[in-house]
């Protein structure tokens, strides 16, 4: 009996150094995870001042170039729509042709969006991007008078002596004041109406393209997980760890989505070519007709000209596709930025929401 509550007593007083052990143990870590969160706090807000401070350099020349350029974009966009407008049909018809012909497979998501816009809700749109302009063409306007104050009268504008902090406080205050919130509102509500409309349609159109993405990128993701992602956190901060699965992920998509989308611009490039190599070859007919050109037909259904001349353009606009690597080179891919942009903007959307 006393060796028995010997070992019993032992037993207990091991139990009891374990567990204390234990509770330090967990009150330790417990202590690095505070200090942790502290120092990820710390880090966080070191961060976001660096951010703040390079909003506050940038924003004096940011709002400069906007307020300079936007009413050339504007003018620009007028002009061009004026333009337009006035073509004969003819000619309007042979211009879109070419384009369809010679870039449809770099903008395959864009003229399918353009499209369908023109289908579920162009006017709508218009007339929201309307509004819009009108607002920031007010405010960039206002923003020109506000830049040539000088109210204390010491010869020295007022936007040059604030800091960067304050101009975009001032700039943000003007535009609160000019803006009309109801009309912007409605615009921004009609937009995104079309947008899905749009974007249900282009998901549709692209199934297949956004199934052969998902797919590579789900066998892509795999093997990066398990050989690149160790290697990255290793290198990385402890704090920062979190990060490494979202990121790795998000270039498994965008490399999936290059792959997927590459395949679907040579698709897109054979088959807009011969869409727009015939709606050019029948334009031409009817303006050479209008010339006087006899020996063309009238009716397209009494003749394989039309046929045989689109197969030439259709040619002409893949091969030119081709050599581009169904991409646009310097310094086209400059003034082309805005499509650029758009393009590669809808992939991503109608891919991530599938």
């Amino acid at each position: 009996d006393y060796h028995r509550f010997d070992y019993l007593l032992r037993t207990n007083q091991l139990i009891l150094h374990i567990s204390n052990v234990n509770t330090m143990t967990s009150e330790a870590e417990d202590k690095a995870k505070v200090q942790e969160s502290a120092v990820s706090a710390e880090n966080l807000k070191e961060n976001l001042g660096k951010a703040a401070e390079l909003a506050q350099v940038v924003a004096k020349p940011a709002i400069q170039f906007a307020t300079f350029a936007f009413p050339y974009v504007v003018a620009f966009c007028r002009t061009a729509h004026s333009i337009y407008v006035k073509l004969p049909h003819d000619e309007t018809e042979f211009l879109i042709g070419a384009i369809f012909c010679f870039f449809g497979g770099i903008y395959p998501t864009l003229f399918a969006a353009i499209i369908a816009a023109e289908h579920g809700g162009r006017q709508t749109l218009m007339e929201a991007i309307s509004a819009l302009t009108e607002e920031a063409t007010k405010i960039v306007e206002a923003s020109k008078k506000d830049d040539e104050l000088d109210e204390d009268g010491d010869g020295t504008k007022d936007v040059d002596q604030i800091t960067g902090k304050e101009l975009l406080m001032r700039k943000a205050k003007l535009v609160m004041v000019k803006m009309n919130p109801d009309k912007v509102n409605d615009a921004m509500a009609s937009m995104y109406k079309v947008w899905l409309s749009v974007a249900a349609v282009l998901t549709v159109q692209f199934a297949r393209t956004i199934a052969v993405a998902l797919s590579i990128a789900d066998f892509i993701k795999k093997p990066v997980d398990h050989y690149v992602a160790p290697v990255i956190q290793a290198a990385t901060p402890d704090e920062y760890d979190k990060w490494v699965p979202v990121m790795l992920g998000w270039l498994a998509k965008s490399i999936a989505m290059s792959i997927a989308w590459y395949i679907e611009a040579i698709r897109s490039a054979f088959t807009s070519a011969l869409k727009g190599g015939l709606m050019m070859s029948r334009a031409l007919m009817k303006i050479a007709r209008k010339k006087g050109l006899t020996f063309v037909p009238e009716k397209e259904e009494d003749t394989n000209l039309d046929e045989i001349t689109s197969y030439v353009f259709a040619g002409l606009g893949f091969y030119f596709q081709f050599k581009l690597g169904f991409d646009i080179s310097f310094p086209f891919n400059i003034i082309l930025a805005p499509f650029e942009l758009a393009e590669y903007w809808i992939r991503w959307t109608i891919t991530k929401s599938a």
